[in-house]
């Protein structure tokens, strides 16, 4: 029975990762009151950025480094155009995912047939011989260790910091915190580079970790499921840690369910993950009152201190 259960859980949290880095970086960005749908652009971007930066370095570290600029790049020509220049965030979300899934296999043409000696695990000693729990939390690789500081990071920062009291109060209500103090455009700036950066690293992981390589789209869709994670997790950092984890094991589970040989077509099994996306938002949309609740006030509304 180890057999088999430690292996879907240590590969239900490898699988998560990129969803963790990409959704709270989505949390904090919404947090603030910007919409920011560009997510699978941005961390497209930030693979390609992190494959070719490793690849020529032959430094993985500075590969996850270049993901990460990258990503906030992208999140910085959104915040540009909708901030600045007030574009509507939801139009503007949709067209910087086509540009960055156009530019990044642009860019990868000449990196497809490369490749990479990926992230590998690292054992914590005495940790990850604890039984069962030891092979599954303690032998991973640095960047999900790292998904669970920013976690913890993120948690304390909105509810423990003035600046996290800030950045709540700009999303629920940016006048009433523009006419105490607080700078709204320039918080929110930082916000979505923040949100911007972590997608590029849950890019990068895929790239030089995950599945060290490059090919076209190679998120396959999943910025769209950190998207659904946040509204999933009505905006809490502990229930998008949740979730993400939820929809990494349904990933895991219909890969070990193909190697098991079970009489299911491979195709219906690859859609699981994106199956259960829609029945959790299907389930979540029926309660209005609680997305009402939760939700920023302001979000993906414009705001210009001269209105």
């Amino acid at each position: 029975m180890t057999d088999l259960v430690v292996p879907l859980l240590a590969g239900t949290m490898a699988a998560a990762t990129p969803l963790v880095f990409a959704a709270l970086g989505e949390l904090i960005t919404e947090k603030s009151g910007v919409l920011n749908l560009g997510l699978e652009g941005m961390m497209l971007m930030g693979a390609i950025a992190a494959f070719a930066g490793a690849t020529t370095s032959e430094s993985l570290a500075l590969g996850v480094v270049c993901g990460a600029l990258a990503g906030a790049a992208t999140a910085a020509l959104f915040a540009v155009l909708t901030l600045s220049l007030l574009a509507n965030q939801v139009a503007t979300g949709l067209a910087l995912t086509i540009f960055g899934a156009g530019l990044s296999a642009l860019v990868g043409q000449g990196y497809v047939s490369r490749t990479l000696t990926g992230l590998q695990p690292l054992a914590i000693p005495g940790l990850s011989r604890i039984p069962l729990l030891g092979p599954v939390l303690f032998t991973q690789n640095v960047l999900v260790y790292l998904s669970l500081l920013v976690f913890a990071g993120i948690h304390w920062f909105l509810y423990r910091t003035k600046a996290g009291l800030a950045l709540r109060a700009v999303g629920e209500s940016p006048e009433s915190a523009h006419a105490v103090g607080y700078r709204v455009i320039p918080i929110r700036y930082l916000a979505t580079l923040f949100g911007g950066a972590l997608a590029g690293v849950a890019g990068a992981y895929l790239a030089v970790a995950y599945t060290p390589m490059w090919v076209e789209q190679l998120t396959a869709g999943r910025g769209w499921i950190a998207l659904a994670l946040v509204v999933f997790a009505t905006w809490r950092p502990g229930r998008v840690l949740a979730g993400a984890y939820l929809f990494g094991g349904v990933t895991i589970l219909q890969l070990h369910a193909q190697a098991l040989g079970l009489a299911v077509p491979s195709q219906l099994l690859s859609m699981l993950p994106y199956l259960a996306t829609i029945a959790v938002l299907v389930v979540i949309s029926r309660d209005v009152q609680v997305i009402r609740v939760n939700a920023p006030a302001s979000l993906g509304k414009p705001f210009h201190p001269g209105d």
